[in-house]
């Protein structure tokens, strides 16, 4: 059996997602990751510096508003991600709406169990057509330009009454993602600047040209594997299972339709395409500052290859990536941008003077290029909380 060590695996990460050297353009920069973590707005564009050569706002911009080769959509895990168009499809048709599904389950039995509607299912589908009819006929709008014309959208429900984690939602907030969902609807042009979360809707067909790509669920799964294991490759079922939010049978059935092979993980079994075995160059030194809830980050279920035992200060308690230091495929510490828009730098170990010396480098280019951007990211974490005090 094939053995992969820490080292090759290091080294592989490095190479397939441009940290070790750069791109030319965004669409190759969310390729090398199969799609770029957008939960939070400034990640996708974080994440992009640290992979396109002379990247500046206005090109993902290009690309996401202007050209549309790229698309913001939810993935995997109920994760939004900006990935091509051809990769869009295969995301979506890999999941087809199991956890829309699911929402608008949940959010039928809201509405029925405090009397608002007397059938929820049908009340659903009639707000839900009429945002469809209202962004065919007047194009891209806001959540807050569709209350206006549309009365339900105005709407609140309340949930988890009497409890701590209860609250109220607008209706829209939960029309609009089922509608997203079930791939009808896309994240158009946002409304304020690049760091901002409010964004247009448009409808799919008419933002890309075309409906999403129908493809098979089966099928869709086995390419978003291999397209997984191509770029994060090798890695274990858990990692694959994790990754895509599939069961355990889904995520064998599309490992079985690839005919990916078992590798060796010191100790621990792992899977590659079966054309990609033979041994990966070393790449040269290299440093970068990835952003909070980076896809590099956030590619794996089992991290302590590249992570060692850093987790506690450099995740929060649901998991969420914070900002990251990196040291040829290894996590050696976070960062954080403070008031004075000055990105601080904390190691969680040592390195070489010269790797010290780059690392503090990167984070004045950083600074400089962030400018008067101020950030604060969606997903606090202890080691990112104390840098800023």
């Amino acid at each position: 059996m094939r053995h992969v060590s820490r080292d090759e695996r290091r080294t592989r990460l490095g190479v397939r997602h441009h940290l070790a050297d750069t791109v030319n353009t965004v669409e190759e920069a969310a390729a090398a990751v199969v799609g770029l973590h957008a939960s939070d707005p400034a990640t996708v564009y974080l994440s992009s510096r640290a992979r396109v050569g002379g990247f500046t706002t206005s090109d993902l911009e290009q690309t996401l508003y202007d050209d549309r080769s790229l698309v913001r959509l939810w993935g995997m895990r109920r994760t939004l991600f900006v990935t091509t168009r051809h990769m869009a499809a295969i995301m979506h048709a890999a999941s087809p709406d199991a956890f829309g599904a699911a929402e608008r389950s949940r959010f039928e039995r809201l509405l029925t169990e405090q009397d608002k509607i007397p059938d929820a299912g049908a009340w659903i589908d009639h707000v839900e057509s009429r945002v469809i009819d209202e962004l065919a006929a007047s194009g891209p709008a806001t959540a807050n330009d569709l209350r206006k014309v549309i009365p339900e959208l105005r709407e609140t429900v309340t949930f988890g009454e009497g409890k701590s984690w209860g609250g109220t939602v607008g209706v829209s907030t939960r029309i609009l993602f089922m509608l997203a969902a079930q791939g009808l609807i896309v994240r158009g042009r946002p409304l304020g600047s690049w760091v901002s979360s409010q964004y247009r809707w448009a409808l799919t067909p008419q933002w890309l040209g075309a409906p999403l790509t129908d493809m098979e669920p089966a099928v869709a799964r086995a390419e978003l594997v291999r397209c997984w294991l191509r770029q994060f490759g090798p890695g274990t079922t858990t990692d694959i299972k994790w990754w895509t939010g599939w069961t355990v049978r889904d995520t064998r059935a599309a490992l079985t339709m690839l005919d990916a092979v078992e590798v060796d993980l010191d100790d621990r079994p792992g899977w590659l395409l079966a054309d990609d075995l033979d041994p990966v160059e070393p790449a040269s030194d290299w440093v970068a500052l990835l952003p909070g809830l980076d896809s590099t980050v956030m590619g794996w279920k089992e991290r302590d290859w590249y992570l060692g035992d850093h987790t506690p200060a450099l995740f929060d308690r649901n998991g969420n990536a914070g900002p990251t230091v990196w040291w040829n495929g290894r996590v050696v510490g976070g960062w954080a941008q403070r008031e004075s828009g000055e990105v601080a730098v904390h190691l969680l170990g040592e390195v070489p003077a010269g790797t010290l010396e780059a690392i503090e480098e990167e984070a004045h280019r950083l600074s400089e290029w962030l400018g008067p951007v101020r950030l604060i990211p969606r997903f606090r974490t202890p080691l990112e909380r104390e840098l800023t005090g």
